[in-house]
């Protein structure tokens, strides 16, 4: 390498350090994150490729959104760049003496990269980085969703406990009625028949005569057995209202995101052979392929293990050995879908014939059966290496054929 250039970004500007290939020093300074600072460093690039005949070798870490500007500029360019990532960085730039400043982050990381041979970062396609700014806003919505849950059922427990045992809390029916009627005060003076013709306005479903009577008969019940902590015309009899009204607008908002996940990734081949393990539709597809990633990007399947954080944590020190754990230093999302997705894969054993589950049963059933916990952490790993191996030679997967002969190779177009 004839120069590196190395940046420690922080919000709106990046500590910039250039050093040759005698590792000194050539400049320090400071890039503003403008149309005119991107422009001042092209020139810098630009004439420093021309001089040596190759392009400078650029480091930085990333830093959330902050270091998002300096990477589309890099990609917008076409100049290639190692992207670390903290923890990485920490690890490399580690000393004995060191005090924390930008500009010694900066000198640091330059230095290292003499040392240290750092791969190219893999520019992933931008359908990728739009299925994951999709699936974090679903989790966005998954978390509120969970918050006004949370709340409804706390005032709901002060206003009219017994409504949440007569209608079922994931229901449409259940949100509709508690619109209409947040506390037993509001059913006052309907007639038996208003109140069957209410409960059948309430739902999108067909409900019958008799099944709106009985509804209402146990509505009826519910109300008379209640016993209120607040009046009907209590605030939170309002806030009720407005929350059941937002978990629907929620609820909405979940779907619509992952069918606009489902509608981009409908063509693609890892969608595809994801959608072939039984157990996983698309609402989970979509969702491994939102924190994944472009999965080709990795080597083996110990690097997908170690980003998902599933690899195994060993501490020995002479006589002391603790347990192996998981390092769980990798995608928390992406552990909980998989982990998720597994639990699926295993209660529909009785309907479908799945590898993963087969691995499951042969953990749990040795001599000494492994944990639940365990099992299904290493029905993760199986999974992750099967797909890995599916999604590279575009194969669906199938059952009769778990070591993957006599498989016919798809032909989706990416």
């Amino acid at each position: 390498m004839k120069h590196v250039i190395a940046f420690d970004v922080s919000m709106g500007k990046s500590t910039m350090v250039l050093y040759d290939h005698n590792q000194h020093c050539r400049y320090e300074g400071e890039l503003e994150h403008t149309l005119t600072g991107f422009q001042s460093l092209k020139e810098r690039i630009d004439s420093l490729t021309e001089q040596d005949g190759q392009v400078p070798e650029i480091v930085f870490e990333a830093t959330g959104v902050y270091s998002q500007g300096l990477e589309k500029f890099l990609q917008e360019h076409q100049y290639p760049y190692s992207r670390l990532n903290p923890l990485e960085a920490k690890l490399q730039t580690a000393s004995m003496r060191r005090q924390k400043t930008d500009i010694g982050d900066a000198h640091e990381l330059a230095r290292s990269h003499f040392r240290i041979d750092r791969p190219e970062t893999y520019i992933q396609e931008d359908y990728y980085e739009q299925m994951r700014a999709l699936g974090r806003y679903y989790e966005d919505i998954e978390k509120e969703l969970g918050q006004h849950s949370n709340r409804l059922h706390a005032f709901l427990q002060l206003s009219f406990p017994t409504l949440e045992k007569v209608f079922s809390k994931s229901s449409i029916l259940f949100l509709n009625i508690v619109k209409l009627f947040p506390h037993p005060a509001y059913l006052g003076g309907l007639s038996n028949e208003e109140l069957c013709d209410q409960i059948k306005r309430a739902t999108r479903k067909n409900l019958s005569a008799k099944q709106a009577e009985e509804k209402a008969t146990l509505l009826l019940m519910a109300v008379k057995n209640s016993y209120s902590a607040i009046g009907p015309k209590d605030v939170r009899c309002q806030h009720l209202k407005q929350y059941a009204k937002r978990i629907q607008e929620l609820r909405v908002q979940k779907k619509e995101i992952i069918k606009q996940m489902v509608d981009l990734s409908k063509d693609r081949v890892e969608f595809q052979v994801l959608k072939s393990f039984p157990g996983i539709g698309e609402n989970t597809a979509v969702q491994i392929l939102g924190e994944l990633g472009d999965i080709r990007r990795f080597q083996n399947s110990k690097q997908i293990n170690a980003y998902a954080g599933i690899d195994i944590q060993r501490y020995q020190s002479g006589k002391l050995q603790h347990q192996d754990k998981i390092n769980k230093r990798g995608n928390r999302r992406l552990r909980k879908i998989l982990f998720q997705m597994v639990r699926s894969m295993i209660s529909l054993r009785a309907k479908t014939q799945n590898t993963i589950v087969d691995y499951y049963d042969k953990l749990k059933k040795q001599p000494n059966g492994k944990l639940h916990k365990v099992a299904m952490i290493a029905c993760m790993n199986k999974f992750l290496k099967v797909a890995f191996h599916l999604i590279q030679n575009g194969i669906l997967y199938r059952y009769e054929s778990a070591v993957f002969r006599n498989t016919i190779p798809l032909t989706i177009a990416q």
